[in-house]
């Protein structure tokens, strides 16, 4: 059995999965030396991928040290509230030692903007989906601005002026160099960021079905006056008696709930092969309902 005698430490913590070293006592020359074996190994072309994350974690443990950080609170909800803010303060840190910072505030993502201008799309589809990315670059700066209080397009015109990392102080309602200030944004998550909403959004666009809330108050299937008022309009100024859209619509089917879709039959004083044609034209005037095919049951089958 060889030991590898590097250093000595006043202060072992050893977990179930991990082990911390601290108040190191190494001599600077052993120290040097193990560094420039860890960064050779990292070097070979031979040493895997899962290999050489943990080789870096090794080689900056060793040259940068080990911070332990205390969190206390009043509660235990306080102290997981804290704990999450520091988890994303060193994954931030993290991104930004891999790439670098860029001014934050949505500042680098209008930036950004005069580079589209220059592309030169080769048709129409191209071109619409570049007007959607230079849209969607001016929402974060704009939503900081409006959620201030202020005037958000003012707020992006003026900077979409400036130059630089110049940009929007929301806190202090100035405008100012942002990096100065220390408003930066980890380069590497506003990347994916913008590259993760491309993805998804090309996903949306080759879909067939996509399932989302109602947000229209006019949409006749809504349970409210508007809904009532729209299928009033699309059968023709009947009066409904100030039931919700698909109340009416089972009403008219005399059967209660949603179930009454499928009796709509015969409206009184009519033939029940005309009720059903005019049936089916009013119900297929409604948003939504263009594929409902509305039928005849004969009661006397039952």
């Amino acid at each position: 059995m060889i030991v590898c005698m590097i250093f000595q430490v006043g202060e072992a913590i050893i977990g179930k999965d991990s082990t911390m070293l601290l108040q190191g006592k190494s001599t600077p020359e052993t120290l040097e030396r193990r560094i420039k074996e860890l960064e050779d190994e990292l070097q070979d072309p031979a040493t895997k991928p899962e290999q050489r994350d943990r080789l870096r974690q090794r080689i900056s443990t060793l040259t940068n040290g080990v911070a332990v950080i205390h969190i206390g609170g009043t509660s235990e909800v306080e102290v997981g509230e804290k704990k999450d803010r520091v988890n994303d303060a060193l994954n931030a840190t993290r991104a930004a030692i891999e790439e670098g910072i860029v001014p934050g505030g949505g500042t680098a993502l209008l930036r950004c903007i005069p580079q589209l201008e220059d592309l030169e799309p080769d048709n129409e589809d191209l071109q619409l989906g570049i007007d959607i990315v230079r849209n969607a670059l001016r929402v974060p700066c704009l939503t900081i601005a409006r959620n201030a209080g202020v005037d958000a397009a003012m707020v992006v015109a003026k900077v979409m002026n400036g130059s630089d990392d110049f940009g929007y102080d929301a806190m202090r309602d100035e405008y100012a160099m942002l990096i100065d200030r220390g408003i930066i944004d980890p380069t590497k998550v506003v990347r994916t960021a913008l590259q993760d909403a491309a993805g998804v959004a090309s996903l949306l666009s080759t879909t067939e079905v996509v399932i989302t809330e109602l947000r229209d108050s006019k949409d006749p299937l809504l349970g409210n006056d508007g809904g009532a008022a729209a299928l009033e309009e699309a059968l023709g100024g009947m009066d409904l008696g100030g039931m919700g859209g698909m109340e009416a619509l089972a009403a008219l089917g005399g059967m209660g709930g949603m179930g009454g879709m499928g009796g709509m039959g015969g409206m009184g004083g009519t033939s029940s092969s005309s009720s059903a044609q005019e049936m089916n034209e009013a119900v297929k005037s409604i948003p939504g309902m263009e594929d409902v095919e509305v039928h005849d049951i004969d009661s006397s089958q039952f």
